[in-house]
């Protein structure tokens, strides 16, 4: 018998976490995540470096990049390269799906 943990965190979208918060979830670096920032990849709700803030969202965002930074060894920008183009497929996806529903209907 095999036995697979999961972990889940529930987010509710109204919530945010600090940027040691972030580290802490993500397991990336606080280095790691101030590239991710620069990038524009995760964006704090605030413009105060010294304490930010995000909306918890960016959990996802930042466990995803930890996950695609270790399994392909990517440096800061190829990681960057690669969360944006997932963000791309995700709203295309997103998009197609609503858009099959609406042809769906109109039938």
């Amino acid at each position: 018998m095999t036995v697979h943990i999961t972990e889940s965190i529930w987010l509710n979208a109204s919530d945010i976490c600090s940027f040691e918060h972030l580290i802490q979830v993500s397991g990336l670096s606080a280095d790691a995540l101030l590239d991710l920032i620069e990038a524009g990849v995760i964006e704090p709700t605030n413009q105060d470096p010294a304490n930010y803030f995000f909306t918890v969202d960016c959990i996802v965002i930042a466990r995803t990049a930890r996950r695609l930074r270790d399994d392909f060894d990517l440096d800061p920008q190829g990681l960057a390269l690669a969360i944006n183009l997932t963000q791309r497929i995700d709203k295309l996806e997103a998009e197609l799906h609503r858009l099959r529903a609406a042809l769906a209907q109109s039938r």
